[in-house]
């Protein structure tokens, strides 16, 4: 089952659901006004939504077109946005080019920080360049919505708690990062507001590319029609996400709509190319001495979607004019 969210004029829109094949939807108001009101209440109402996604599926509701500019992000806001970075040789690259070493807990202790979640974009909502000199970057990731997570929750407790999946561009002023990380207390500024894909899909969705706690899922991305990466997100996603849920609720309760990153999704075979420019520049550091390839500029479009083994657009797409 895939989910969508139609932009009403509320600040939550109205939920929808989605044809299998991508290209209809039909409102699921009738179920939950709202995603967050259907995450409220997973248990009882998942199940209803699921039988009128069959209805859409089958041809007993007609729906309307899919249009990706009347879509907003699947959660317009969320409770919380926990990020991680669960791929380490993003890690690893960012530090060797910096001439550092990686922190001696890397492979058993995730990397997180929590971001803002009050106002997530739409999947054709413009990036918004506010100083070229802030260093704008996309980041290809995938994410997870969450149930609630008990206080201490274990991997395996968490695991059937990742009630959707879904493919943010979480944006960074990659040239704001080293002044705030240089005061010890995490990002802020260099983190505006990040942006959604417009479908969310339940684990089932993506068969047996659902395993592990992982997507195993080819994430691309593009700006201006050029190829950036194309990375597989399963096989080196090191901790999972029921790994990360966990470790973000070791000291706290997690509630329902909780949004958790996998970072970006990084490939060590260089082929794969990157999902960030920031990390295309730091093999370009380790290359040759210095970054050739510059920050996006005004004007530059970006495309970022997430395909299964038969090239299915999973999620949709992003696709962001730098303005």
């Amino acid at each position: 089952m895939r989910l969508a969210t139609l932009r009403d004029g509320t600040r939550d829109g109205r939920l929808a659901v989605v044809r299998a094949d991508g290209a209809r939807l039909a409102s699921a108001a009738e179920v939950a006004p709202t995603l967050q009101a259907a995450l409220d209440r997973w248990e009882e109402l998942a199940p209803r939504l699921r039988a009128l996604s069959r209805d859409l599926d089958e041809g007993r509701l007609e729906g309307a077109p899919v249009e990706p500019a009347r879509l907003s992000a699947p959660l317009p806001r969320a409770y919380e946005w926990i990020d991680g970075s669960a791929y380490l040789n993003h890690v690893r690259l960012a530090r060797r080019a910096r001439g550092a070493e990686p922190p001696p807990s890397l492979e058993t202790d995730p990397l997180v920080y929590q971001g803002g979640s009050g106002v997530l974009l739409g999947p054709t909502d413009p990036l918004r360049l506010l100083d070229p000199a802030f260093g704008l970057d996309l980041e290809g990731e995938l994410c997870a919505v969450l149930g609630d997570v008990p206080l201490g929750a274990s991997p395996e407790a968490a695991l059937p708690l990742v009630r959707l999946l879904c493919l943010a561009n979480d944006v960074t002023y990659r040239n704001l990062v080293p002044g705030e990380l240089a005061k010890g207390f995490g990002f802020f500024q260099s983190k505006p507001a990040t942006a959604f894909a417009p479908f969310a899909a339940t684990p089932d969705e993506l068969g047996a590319a659902w395993r592990d706690g992982r997507a195993h899922l080819r994430v691309r991305a593009l700006v201006d029609g050029a190829l950036l990466g194309d990375c597989e997100a399963g096989p080196e996603m090191h901790f999972s996400f029921a790994d990360l849920a966990a470790h973000a609720a070791r000291t706290r309760a997690l509630t329902a709509g909780t949004l958790l990153g996998s970072g970006t999704v990084s490939n060590a075979d260089p082929s794969r190319g990157a999902l960030c420019l920031a990390e295309r520049r730091m093999r370009e550091i380790l290359e040759s001495g210095a970054a050739r390839t510059p920050f996006l500029a005004r004007g530059q479009r970006v495309v970022i979607e997430a395909l299964d083994a038969a090239g299915r657009s999973v999620f949709g797409r992003v696709e962001q004019e730098v303005v």
